[in-house]
């Protein structure tokens, strides 16, 4: 394997609770990372955005960084100002 796709790819194939923890990672992922865009988009720094969202800046560091995982109600507060809302669709 020469790359992390290829990594990553062989490891969902041999081992199934891998595959979902990958999976979830990168679902998480993949939110907060158009919240970053969104925000960066709009002009907004992580400070204005707290204010935005009544919390402290770090959290906003933390989450954009992964440092933590947010809860759904953190997520939501946060998607709010930036014109974002969360879709539910079926499972493939």
């Amino acid at each position: 394997m020469k790359t992390w796709e290829q990594y990553k790819e062989h490891v969902k194939t041999v081992d199934n609770t891998a595959k979902k923890d990958m999976e979830d990672i990168e679902n998480i992922a993949a939110i907060v990372s158009a919240m970053v865009q969104k925000r960066n988009s709009l002009g907004i720094s992580q400070r204005e955005l707290a204010s935005l969202c009544d919390m402290p800046q770090s959290s906003i560091a933390r989450i954009e960084s992964m440092q933590i995982t947010p809860k759904l109600d953190t997520l939501l507060k946060i998607m709010r100002p930036l014109g974002l809302g969360l879709t539910v669709t079926p499972i493939k």
